[in-house]
């Protein structure tokens, strides 16, 4: 959409299009975005006075709810379905990423670790590879028992 914002911009998230600058945006009516908020296609915010608000990520998802039910012949409900799995895909990407940065921290401590080690490029504690003895810890027993 040009002239929005990014979606990386907080703008973007922000609920404060009244609902006939949305709907006109989206080149709906605006009876049409109540029926979405309904049918949770879209979850408007609410003003003060109890006004839908949207945002500019609702009406870019509104015109792909028009396109996909006007070009692609798909139902209301089957909208619906797949913007809960791009929902869902979106937060598994958003998870798949913080892992990663999690991985690549990890890693970069453990470098740091080994180059402080005694022994670089092995074990962070070294073993004996070669031994195969058998260590058996009995406890003493107290006199008298």
């Amino acid at each position: 959409m040009d002239g929005f914002v990014g979606s990386d911009d907080p703008a973007y998230e922000a609920k404060v299009l009244m609902i006939s600058v949305a709907a006109r945006m989206a080149g709906m009516h605006p009876q049409t975005l109540r029926q979405y908020d309904r049918l949770g296609l879209v979850q408007a915010g609410r003003a003060a006075g109890g006004g839908r608000r949207y945002s500019v990520r609702d009406v870019v998802l509104l015109r792909e709810v028009q396109r996909l039910s006007q070009d692609d012949g798909v139902n209301l409900a089957g909208i619906k379905r797949i913007i809960g799995l791009e929902r869902l895909l979106e937060q598994a990407q958003q998870r798949v990423a913080e892992l990663e940065a999690e991985l690549d921290a990890a890693y970069r401590r453990m470098a740091e670790l080994e180059s402080l080690a005694r022994f670089p490029g092995r074990d962070i504690v070294p073993t004996n590879q070669t031994s195969t003895a058998l260590v058996v810890w009995r406890p003493r027993r107290s006199p008298g028992r």
